[in-house]
């Protein structure tokens, strides 16, 4: 009898792993990952159906539609899209696959390391008046995220709505009293999750955006989530390196857009919307959201076609480098036009299997002739892009797979001469803290570690 149910169990994980592998054949976005789920449920089901349940999907289903629909069609957008920045015009391909276009009329200031960055975010909130729109991929319940708990609720208590979302899975260690004391308190907040059915058991699709929107009128985006960490106090990964960005201008309107999908995708309901006031500064800037909900890679694609557009220099700071293979070619092609093509990356690991895929990587594009620096002093979580003299982006994309292909994430790219030249000063004195590295780093590694950098470059899907 015993034989007899083991038999059975193990003719059903077959057949199981047979029709995952038919779906995964059907869906995966690539061959290498669509024969690698292949083999795996066909040989060894009894190992890679569970993961492949959590993992498998690649598309986003049911936000599809309403990420469509444009929430904001009702909210104008105040703004004189003819006038915008002559250099915009060979970003077209980005504004074209957003579907929105440049807007001018911007004011910006760069927001650098946690310190500067919630001072001026945590004050702006707290001279909110009308409407509050807070989105982060992690909120943990230590000091600084206590600081934010507390605005929220002082906010939320003098009549301002206060609409709040968090991811759940970056979040997944955040105490349910914390979401309950802002739920008593007025605040509307709820865990961005997959929600429906199909995606129910994905840990992929996470919603990895940064947005804070003030009355309609001031907006926060960039690499910091809510938690001491990103304050540099926790070592070993103290200091911790990372850049914001405040916009006021008609911009907003689209961030406060990208928050009405992923808020009403959760609640059915729209969130409160302002229109964006005029604004008298200069800059022209887009919103680039991507996400799995798009019908293609836009991440991988902004990266690809913005380093296309260069014509002089390409300086990128990233946390995570593993570059797919449109976004490595872009940058060889950058090389080979004579394009000062350089990018800073972290000396020290937050997450060893993607450290390692990044190290080979690194020694790639190394050979390449892209030059690469390791920053120092700490931890480098910063998301900044740097296009000739005149055009700069800082959100929350990461150069790796789950940026390109799995998370959403929103960045803002900016055409401007002077706010350039802000990010350039801000990334020479990176430079300045990173030491250059050589094909040494790679070579001259022990056998069976630059053996460990192949075997996590075999995971540069997921990583």
């Amino acid at each position: 009898m015993t034989l007899s149910l083991l038999t059975a169990g193990v003719v059903l994980f077959h057949l199981l792993g047979i029709f995952a592998a038919m779906h995964a054949v059907m869906h995966t976005r690539t061959p290498q990952g669509a024969i690698g789920w292949a083999l795996g449920l066909l040989l060894l089901p009894y190992l890679t159906l569970l993961p492949y349940l959590y993992l498998g999907e690649s598309r986003f289903r049911g936000y599809l539609s309403k990420h469509q629909a444009r929430l904001l069609s009702s909210v104008p957008v105040l703004a004189d899209e003819d006038a915008v920045a002559p250099g915009c015009a060979r970003f077209d391909s980005i504004a074209s696959m957003q579907g929105r276009p440049f807007r001018s009329g911007h004011r910006l200031r760069l927001l650098i390391d946690g310190d500067a960055t919630f001072d001026v975010m945590l004050a702006a909130m707290e001279a909110a008046e009308q409407c509050l729109l807070v989105q982060f991929f992690i909120f943990h319940d230590d000091n600084l995220g206590r600081r934010m708990q507390q605005v929220l609720l002082q906010r939320a208590a003098a009549g301002v709505r206060v609409c709040v979302l968090f991811d759940g899975v970056g979040s997944h260690d955040l105490p349910r009293h914390y979401v309950d004391t802002l739920r008593e308190g007025g605040v509307a907040i709820h865990p961005f999750a997959t929600r429906r059915w199909r995606n129910r058991f994905q840990l992929n699709f996470r919603n990895h955006r940064k947005i804070v929107v003030v009355d309609g009128a001031r907006a926060f985006i960039g690499g910091l989530n809510v938690g001491d960490e990103y304050l540099g106090l926790k070592p070993p990964l103290a200091p911790w390196r990372d850049t914001h960005l405040e916009l006021q201008g008609p911009v907003v309107t689209d961030l406060q857009q990208l928050f009405a999908e992923d808020w009403q995708w959760i609640t059915g309901a729209p969130p409160p919307l302002l229109p964006s006031p005029p604004c008298d500064g200069e800059a022209s800037a887009l919103v680039v959201a991507s996400g799995p909900a798009d019908p293609q890679e836009t991440c991988s694609l902004y990266f690809t076609a913005a380093i296309n557009a260069a014509r002089e220099r390409v300086w990128l700071s990233t946390p995570y480098f593993v570059p797919d293979y449109a976004v490595l070619a872009a940058l060889r092609l950058a090389v080979l036009r004579g394009v000062d093509v350089r990018m800073l990356i972290p000396s020290r690991p937050d997450h060893r299997t993607v450290f390692l895929a990044s190290t080979l990587h690194a020694y790639q594009a190394l050979r390449a002739g892209i030059r690469m620096f390791r920053y120092q002093p700490g931890f480098l979580h910063q998301k900044a892009l740097l296009i000739d003299h005149d055009s700069a982006s800082i959100g929350s994309m990461n150069l790796d797979s789950r940026s390109f292909r799995l998370n959403f994430e929103v960045t803002a790219l900016v055409v401007d001469r002077s706010f350039a030249a802000e990010v350039e000063a801000m990334l020479e004195a990176d430079f300045a803290r990173a030491r250059q590295v050589d094909e040494h780093e790679y070579t001259d590694a022990p056998y069976l570690r630059r053996v460990a950098m192949h075997v996590a470059r075999l995971f540069d899907p997921l990583l």
